[in-house]
This record gives C-alpha cells, sequence and structure tokens, in this order.
C-alpha cells in the first residue's frame, strides 16, 4: 500500500480506532470519512467528551424529503442505459464496495456510516416520473431503476416508491431496467410479470458470493445468495427476462466463485450476465480498506496488492472503457473466466431488448415513427 495512502487512510480513522476496537456489526462501513464538499466538519476530540454526540451504531434514519426531478441522463460510456432513477439516496444494504457512496457526499453527508443510516427518501417520486414522461419530447429511452441505490432496500417495505415508478411506467409502456440484490423485488412479480408481457422490463439480481461469512461482513443487510436465486427462478418462471450480476469481483475474496455463480443463476432461469472488477474510487479507498484489515487479517496485504495490479499500482481507475474492468494480470485473468464460462453455459446468445416502440402518453398520442 502506498505511503501517502497509508497516511490518509490512518489520518482520516485513527481516531475511531483508538476509541473503540469493537467491530460494529451490521454495518459494513465502520465510521464516517470526511466529506469533501464540507471545510468545517464535527469530530469527537476526546473519548470523555461530554458534547452531545450520535452514537456510530444507531439506528436507520430516513429522511423524507421533496425533489425537482427523478430521471438523471447517464454521461459514462460504459453504461448501456442513458437514463436513471433512484428513489432512494443512500443504502441500508451497507455494501463496503459500493461506489455510490461517494454520492452521499453531494447530499451533505458521509459516504461511511452515513450512507447506510441516513437514507434519503423522495417522496414524490412517481410524481415527477409522471411529469417527466408526459414531456413531448421524451423518446421513451429505457430507464434503469437501481442506477445508484438499489430500490428494494428494506425502505422500500414502507414507502413502496419503486412500486409507485413501476405502475407510472406501466402505464406509459416506458422501459425500464432493474438491477438489486433484495428478495423483496418478488412482492412486484404481479406488475413485472404484466410489463413483461409487453417487453417493458429485464431484471437483474447482483450475487458477489456464495460463502455467508464474507456476505455477512461485505454485505451487511443484503439476502443469501441462495434467496436470490430463487428470486431469479421465480421471476424467471414468471416470464421476466432475467440475468445476473457479477460485481464487483474482488481478487483473493469473490473473484474464484464466478463459474458457481454464473452456473447456478443459469441453473435457475438466467438468460444473460454482466461484471465488474473491484475499484475503490474516493472515499471508499479508505472504507474498504479498514473493513478489509479488520475482517481479514491474514490476506489483507495479499487483496489490497491484487487490486492495486488491476489498477496499474491504484485502487481505482477513472478511465472510460477500463475502470469497470480493470488492466492488467489479474483482472485479464477475471475476464478471460467471464468469457470462458459465459459461452460455457450460453449466457448472453439472445438479441433481446426492450420494446421502445409502444410508448404513450395516457389521454394523448403515443410515440409515432
Amino acid at each position: 500500500m502506498p505511503n501517502q495512502l497509508k497516511q490518509d487512510h490512518f489520518k482520516v480513522a485513527a481516531q475511531q480506532k483508538d476509541e473503540d476496537d469493537q467491530y460494529l456489526a451490521g454495518r459494513g462501513a465502520q465510521f464516517n470519512t470526511k466529506n469533501r464538499f464540507i471545510k468545517n466538519q464535527q469530530t469527537k476530540e476526546h473519548i470523555e467528551a461530554i458534547d452531545d454526540w450520535e452514537q456510530p451504531n444507531s439506528s436507520t434514519i430516513y429522511l423524507e424529503q421533496e425533489v425537482k426531478s427523478i430521471v438523471n441522463k447517464v454521461e459514462s460510456p460504459d453504461l448501456s442505459l442513458m437514463y436513471s432513477m433512484n428513489p432512494y439516496a443512500g443504502c441500508e444494504h451497507g455494501c463496503i464496495y459500493c461506489y455510490a457512496r461517494n454520492v452521499h457526499e453531494y447530499w451533505g453527508y458521509s459516504a461511511g456510516l452515513d450512507f447506510e443510516r441516513k437514507i434519503i427518501v423522495k417522496m414524490n417520486a412517481p410524481q415527477m416520473l409522471r411529469k417527466f414522461l408526459s414531456h413531448p419530447k421524451w423518446e421513451a429511452n429505457p430507464i434503469m431503476l437501481s442506477g445508484n441505490t438499489d430500490c428494494y432496500q428494506p425502505a422500500e417495505q414502507k414507502y413502496r416508491l419503486t412500486r409507485g415508478l413501476l405502475e407510472v411506467c406501466n402505464e406509459f409502456n416506458q422501459p425500464v431496467g432493474i438491477l438489486t440484490k433484495n428478495s423483496w423485488i418478488i412482492k412486484d412479480k404481479d406488475i413485472l410479470q404484466e410489463m413483461a408481457k409487453k417487453k417493458l422490463v429485464s431484471a437483474m439480481v447482483s450475487i458477489t458470493s456464495f460463502n455467508e461469512d464474507l456476505r455477512r461482513v461485505m454485505e451487511p443487510r443484503t439476502t443469501t445468495a441462495r434467496q436470490r436465486l430463487k428470486v431469479i427462478e421465480d421471476l424467471s418462471n414468471a416470464g421476466i427476462h432475467m440475468g445476473v450480476m457479477m460485481g464487483p469481483m474482488i481478487p483473493g475474496l469473490n473473484e474464484h466463485e464466478m463459474q458457481r455463480i454464473m452456473k447456478e443463476a443459469k441453473d435457475a432461469g438466467a438468460k444473460f450476465t454482466a461484471y465488474t472488477f473491484i475499484r475503490l474510487n474516493g472515499a471508499i479507498k479508505f472504507l474498504f480498506h479498514d473493513w478489509l484489515y479488520k475482517n481479514f487479517p491474514d490476506r489483507a496485504d495479499k487483496v489490497w496488492h491484487s487490486i492495486e495490479n488491476g489498477h496499474n499500482g491504484k485502487v481505482n481507475d477513472s478511465r472510460w472503457g477500463v475502470r469497470m474492468r480493470g488492466e492488467g494480470n489479474i483482472a485479464e485473468m477475471v475476464r478471460q473466466q467471464y468469457k470462458k464460462y459465459g459461452k460455457l453455459y450460453g449466457m448472453n446468445e439472445d438479441r433481446w431488448e426492450l420494446d421502445t416502440t409502444i410508448f404513450r402518453r395516457p389521454g394523448g398520442q403515443g410515440k409515432l415513427f
């Protein structure tokens, strides 16, 4: 690990470690990283401080807000869907590697514990989607649900905003793609099945490991891999086009499971796949490093250096076309595995696309060609 990164990491995290060595079970991050957009931030100067202080493992808080828009244009050329919508900001799943953590800083919070315990709920998301789709210049491009945070995270059980968004999409015949690692998506099987008959929906379930000891600490508030396979099976049997996301692949932790994940997802009914190679951008490198050395001290050095090997000596690469796949011999090995087993199990063979031709605005004209 580069000396500068060590210095930066320990500057951010040393105080938390010194004050309390107790591991926060049920959380991925173990502390709050500094928000790069805030100059002055509250800190606890001493363990015996008498100031009012928020406990690090406090309960999840839902912050209800009204938003001015819900659909965002995705500028990244690495992603096939050009638009996304996220009814929630922050994610209680607490996946330690999640790239969306950095986005929480834009809301004024930390990418660390704040990301998984301060969940912003966009209360008027369905209404904003209806307004967006009603605009006469909208071309019915597919929209990704969960382009940033999981739309079926625990907050959905209370607010049902994802359900509301799907109802609007079904009404407008607006095609959507979904990515989730939560079995709660099964609750919407009825509307998903209805949309699937019109080729308006495609869903991917993220599976990273069958090792429960790893999942519990890496993705602490998610469902098991077995439950996710059951989701693929149930929705596939209901006629929904299902796939599996294997990401991120982390050398020394889960990259060796790629074949098993792909095979079992195929057996459950998945038709297509995708994967990403681990990259640790922004504050995530500090959170992941802290998590890695606390949970896997016996192999932490090897894993960290393997990640560096995949990004030209760093743990992150922002270049388009490279950042999601990595480079070097380890990243190439993962890529070759993906290619080999994808062909072996007949994944990604069908030229299947969402239907954008039947979009219509209720009470008005449909899409003209």
